[in-house]
């Protein structure tokens, strides 16, 4: 299906693996020319030149940077004044009890989780107002509206994505400038696979066999019963982006595999 991107720009935070980078996959093959984005450059670069390879019709380019830093971000503005898509994907979790988390790390993932996506959406909302074209995404969680009670510190960031989304999204009134969020459920990211190998380092099993057993185990409330892949993730959001979805706004989007139990 053509989603009627071609040659839009899109700024993906996070981009050189995971979610993230699946989701500029998807952009690419839309023909979107993506900003890759990470704190290792040579990860950015390589990442830059995979998609050209896969996608020589588009542009991407090395974004490099760590966003959490004020002034980093400032330079990017500077390299990349204007986009029409802003994916804010970017984060950081970890399994952690409640009496572990100080105000350092609560701090810390603040900062990371929300500020750093609400530095670059607020120097690019504007513009897309202006222009009267943009897409703004922020990638949060199941865990957003289900906290788990095993990373407090995370849950609590992504809860805050939910509400800065729907805020920014009353400022879009009339303008075909959306503001949303996609909540996925658990995801095969790289850091999840070696996470699941590592706990059955000891078993003669296939991938599909520790993937089906974990899932019994630890998540049966899970009704696909598999991790949700990447691509699943970044199909989603590439349509979000696209002129089809004019009409969400400021809406929490699940993809959970049927994590959450409730209608709401």
């Amino acid at each position: 299906m053509d989603l009627g991107l071609q040659n839009k720009t899109a700024f993906v935070s996070g981009s050189t693996k995971g979610i993230g980078k699946a989701i500029a996959i998807e952009l690419a093959k839309e023909g979107v020319h993506v900003l890759i984005n990470g704190r290792d450059d040579d990860e950015v670069e390589r990442t830059v030149r995979e998609i050209k390879s896969a996608y020589p019709a588009t542009f991407p380019q090395n974004a490099a940077a760590d966003i959490v830093d004020i002034r980093q971000r400032e330079a990017l503005f500077e390299k990349y004044p204007q986009i029409d898509i802003l994916v804010n994907n970017m984060g950081i979790y970890e399994m952690m009890q409640y009496e572990d988390v100080d105000d350092e790390v609560w701090e810390t993932y603040f900062r990371t989780n929300v500020l750093a996506a609400n530095g670059l959406s607020k120097f690019y909302l504007p513009k897309m107002l202006e222009k009267d074209f943009g897409r703004i995404i922020f990638i949060a969680s199941e865990e957003a509206i289900m906290p788990s009670g095993q990373m407090p510190q995370y849950c609590m960031t992504k809860s805050m994505l939910l509400s800065l989304s729907k805020s920014l999204s009353k400022l879009t009134i009339g303008k075909d400038v959306t503001v949303n969020t996609i909540m996925p459920g658990p995801t095969l990211t790289e850091k999840v696979q070696q996470i699941i190998e590592g706990m059955y380092a000891n078993e003669e099993m296939t991938f599909s066999e520790k993937e089906k057993d974990f899932m019994t185990t630890n998540l049966p409330q899970s009704e696909i019963q598999r991790f949700i892949r990447p691509m699943e993730i970044g199909r989603l959001a590439a349509f979000v982006c696209s002129p089809y979805a004019s009409a969400f706004k400021g809406s929490p989007i699940r993809m959970d595999g049927g994590m959450v139990p409730t209608i709401f």
